[in-house]
């Protein structure tokens, strides 16, 4: 079957509302040897670039310099590129003014930061249902994880009674705006509230959260909120960790290193060393100045069109589930089948979800993820809720670079690969469902 690249008309009318990213034209070839336009469903993974970031990033090449070190002019603009970025990524957020912005590499990043900067004997509460980012952390004595909760309501009691059991003391609670399983949105503000009777403190992990929708921490009365950039239409390399400074600055610096030091002395075979202040006290090393301009310029761009990307891809959301539901043998995961951002996971009974990726891919020029998305626990949960015995998923994932069209060519491919199977023949290799004959290029940049 020969598959038809929508045309550029209907392609613009698609995405005329949303701000473009660099791949939106990607053509891709399929293992029968054609050319497809890319329908990329895995923006849970990693979301496109921003055309806006694309352009911030070849505007400021020409003036990268050192930041904080040089007396030259381009350094100055580089250090002043980089210190505008936190007023941004705090506006972005709805922190308050005394809030400090660490930039880090990602989300993990952040929250290992977060976790090493904790008081001594802090009490640690979360769900299950974290990714590993905000899951594998947390050391001590007194870490609880609450099993998967059925409903929203009682993920709320769940959490009271966990924090009625904790020691006295500092405690932590970390909760996710959306799920990176489901998609589906916290009671962020009712858990905080909860948290806020015990004396406790809230982080929020928003990094599937913040491209779909506005944060206001301030409002949310959470402590600390991280995001990547590689999830946020700026894959340079950055991400960031906003919050309330006393514990950041009291801990020892994440990094040791230059940037994060006052002044370094010597006694014979002595270092003393005076650490600085929060931010510049856990941002060791030279500054990911590229990385910061990029996530500050998306965070700029999508806070402009807000209205335009939530009815965008709650279009396509409501499109693709409908289609779902007339898959034979699909079942959607869900946790309490609540509102969700454009993230959908499921399994199709008897049906290998790693060869239905894989043709999805070698014979429709369509990327999803399969797996358990780097949340063994919360998936697995699920998918023995769902009453399957498989321990991978297949999810979909939606974002500014997706259209109608490309909902359609998934649901099409779904329903051919079930009713009919694959066109072709696939072997494993290295774990992953391979064509047997796989002859698609790699882009010329691979093979010079």
């Amino acid at each position: 079957m020969t598959l038809a690249l929508p045309s550029q008309r209907q392609f613009a009318q698609d995405q005329a509302q949303v701000p473009p990213v660099v791949s939106a034209t990607l053509t891709v070839p399929l293992a029968t040897g054609e050319q497809i336009q890319y329908a990329n469903l895995d923006h849970a993974a990693s979301a496109p670039c921003l055309r806006s970031a694309q352009d911030a990033v070849d505007e400021l090449l020409p003036w990268y310099a050192s930041v904080h070190r040089g007396a030259g002019f381009a350094s100055q603009v580089s250090t002043k590129v980089y210190e505008r970025a936190r007023d941004v990524l705090r506006e972005f957020v709805g922190a308050r003014t005394r809030d400090t912005v660490v930039f880090t590499r990602n989300s993990t990043d952040s929250l290992n930061l977060l976790a090493r900067s904790l008081p001594k004997a802090t009490s640690v509460v979360l769900f299950d249902t974290e990714h590993h980012a905000a899951l594998l952390p947390w050391r001590g004595p007194w870490v609880r994880r609450i099993q998967t909760p059925s409903s929203p309501g009682d993920a709320v009691i769940a959490l009271d009674a966990a924090l009625a059991a904790a020691p006295t003391g500092p405690r932590l609670v970390v909760i996710t705006g959306a799920s990176n399983v489901t998609g589906e949105l916290w009671p962020i503000e009712e858990l905080a509230q909860v948290a806020r009777r015990h004396g406790a403190r809230v982080a929020l992990d928003a990094a599937q959260l913040a491209p779909h929708r506005p944060i206001d921490i301030q409002s949310w009365n959470v402590d600390y909120v991280v995001l990547s950039g590689h999830k946020l239409y700026a894959p340079f390399g950055a991400g960031v960790l906003i919050g309330r400074a006393d514990w950041l600055q009291a801990a020892e610096p994440y990094l040791a290193g230059g940037g994060a030091t006052k002044q370094v002395t010597s006694w014979g075979d002595r270092l003393g060393v005076a650490w600085s202040a929060v931010p510049e006290r856990h941002e060791a090393g030279s500054p990911n100045v590229v990385g910061v301009h990029a996530l500050a310029v998306a965070c700029k761009t999508i806070s402009a069109q807000w209205a335009d990307i939530e009815a965008h891809e709650l279009a396509l959301l409501h499109r693709l589930r409908k289609g779902l539901r007339d898959i034979p043998g699909l079942s959607e995961l869900s946790i309490f089948d609540g509102p969700r951002v454009g993230v959908v996971s499921f399994t199709i009974a008897g049906h290998d979800a790693g060869l239905i990726a894989a043709a999805l891919s070698a014979e429709y020029g369509i990327g999803v993820r399969d797996g358990a998305f780097c949340a063994h626990i919360a998936t697995r949960r699920l998918l023995t809720k769902a009453g399957s015995t498989e321990q991978r998923a297949l999810r979909a994932s939606l974002g500014l670079g997706n259209t109608a069209e490309h909902v359609d060519r998934l649901v099409h491919a779904l329903r051919t690969l079930v009713t009919k199977g694959p066109a072709l023949n696939y072997r494993l290799e290295d774990g992953r469902w391979v064509p047997e004959a796989d002859t698609r290029p790699l882009p010329s940049f691979l093979t010079d």
